[in-house]
């Protein structure tokens, strides 16, 4: 999971790349960086750490242009050590490409070989961006042989790598002498937007991966990029798009609406905040079949992406609502810390208990997830520590079981808390009185019910089914030992 950003405007866009990357910054921790274009020549800074950090008024001085792309990092394939692996990313032929990714490719190791044995073609980092930079490169070499740079030869060219590569991709490339591109893989399984300003000058557009990075500069939501299209947006101001996918099929991840985007961004038709709020309705029916309701006096959420959730469940089930811990928003989200240990230790420094909420109480916490079961052990013994007599938990999401490809952070079957494991074994672990998960039916049926054009989902974690079809025991068994190892 990453953040990405695009911006064709009439005056310098590095301050606008700037701002949009902030409101993305839940996307990714990693690393930042931006790429500008002026007078067909690109100037880029990328570093490791968060926007704030990365950037200085020395390193915005030094991005000049009214066009360039910009991405937060959270690194799922390639190594966040190496700075390299920032992106955007850069290469000179042809033209000259810079180029953001969200996602994460499953053919890869096969693109790697084919690219330099057939295509000539040499990748200096483990980055799976970088091989699909260049699969890019070499298409759109081979589309203008002969012929002119024009949006024929771009669609021509993303055609050919939904041919050849398989996995979440979502882009956004500037190619100089000519314009922005933006496409998104054949099932749309990571989200893409565009907006439009208006300046004294003419139209401006932005490209980014949630609608919050539109609204919060000033742009207005048009759409959504549909899966397997192509939009260019030319320096000159023309925009143009194409399907260029044989078989598109909507089939978003359903986690960027469980915990990813943030609540009010709006992807694909659906409000995350009101699916969040229906999730919230279907687990408070799921814990009126498991749980005596009359037994839990208090409902709290944990901060902040289970808060509709639980504030849907606790009115559904008529019963009270209370904030019992307390957020400190300087610490990064545990969820894609690197290390076991550094999540762990970072729970405690980001939730405080309000101990006067949970003395001599039932309490009934909601998630939004359960993924390794680290946070949700730390708040457990939080709440019991706090006093609470009762500690039941419920998560808005089905239990993970299985990894996820397509560029979340849970590779490995064996961090999996919910692994191979009965809910009765993952509550005694976490040291819950009692635990509820919500239904695959009812999470997937909160989205559908707000847009009933959804139907399908990138679910693999929950339901263990790799939509692009090329996922086997084999990959998954290297994909785990090259996490292992690391």
């Amino acid at each position: 999971m990453c953040g990405i950003v695009g911006v064709v405007a009439h005056a310098p866009v590095n301050q606008l790349i700037y701002d949009s990357l902030l409101l993305l910054q839940h996307r990714g921790q990693d690393a930042a960086g931006i790429a500008t274009a002026c007078d067909s020549m690109f100037s880029t800074y990328r570093a490791r750490g968060q926007v704030r950090d990365v950037f200085r008024t020395r390193n915005m001085r030094s991005l000049p242009g009214n066009a360039g792309i910009g991405q937060v990092r959270y690194p799922t394939a390639g190594s966040s050590e190496n700075e390299e692996e920032s992106q955007p990313l850069y290469v000179n032929a042809p033209f000259g490409i810079t180029f953001a990714h969200n996602g994460n490719l499953t053919n890869h190791e096969e693109l790697r070989r084919e690219l330099f044995q057939i295509d000539r073609r040499h990748i200096n980092t483990n980055s799976d961006s970088e091989v699909l930079l260049n699969v890019f490169a070499h298409e759109l070499q081979r589309a203008t042989a002969g012929g002119s740079l024009d949006e024929e030869a771009v669609f021509r060219a993303v055609a050919q790598v939904h041919e050849r590569v398989r996995g979440a991709y979502a882009v956004v490339a500037v190619i100089a002498g000519f314009g922005m591109v933006a496409f998104r893989d054949p099932f749309g399984i990571r989200p893409l937007v565009m907006g439009r300003a208006m300046s004294d000058a003419g139209a401006e557009w932005m490209v980014a991966s949630e609608s919050v990075a539109l609204e919060g500069t000033g742009f207005a939501f048009e759409r959504d990029i549909q899966p397997g299209e192509a939009v260019c947006y030319t320096f000159e101001g023309v925009v143009t798009a194409r399907q260029c996918a044989q078989n598109p099929q909507l089939k978003p991840c359903v986690f960027e609406y469980v915990y990813l985007a943030r609540p009010d961004s709006l992807m694909d038709g659906v409000s995350v905040y009101g699916a969040r709020l229906r999730m919230g309705e279907y687990l408070a029916d799921k814990v009126a079949r498991q749980l005596n309701a009359g037994d839990i006096d208090v409902v709290m959420p944990i901060p902040d992406s289970s808060r509709p959730a639980a504030m849907q469940l606790a009115s559904r089930l008529n019963l009270d609502y209370r904030e019992g811990f307390i957020k400190n928003r300087y610490v990064g989200r545990t969820f894609i810390m690197p290390g076991q240990a550094v999540r762990k230790k970072s729970v405690r420094q980001k939730l405080n208990a309000i101990g006067v909420e949970f003395a001599g109480k039932n309490v009934l916490i909601v998630d939004d997830s359960i993924v390794r079961g680290t946070t949700s052990g730390e708040i457990v013994d939080m709440a019991r520590a706090a006093g609470a007599n009762k500690v039941y938990f419920a998560s808005a999401a089905p239990p993970v079981r299985y990894p996820n490809v397509y560029g979340i952070d849970m590779p490995t079957r064996g961090e999996l808390i919910a692994h191979g494991r009965t809910d009765e074994e993952v509550a005694r672990i976490i040291g819950a009185d009692a635990l509820v998960y919500q239904d695959i039916e009812g999470m997937t049926r909160a989205i559908s019910d707000i847009n009933p054009a959804l139907r399908e989902f990138e679910a693999s974690c929950f339901n263990g089914h790799y939509i692009t079809g090329d996922v086997t025991p084999e990959l998954l068994g290297r994909v785990e030992d090259r996490r292992n190892s690391a």
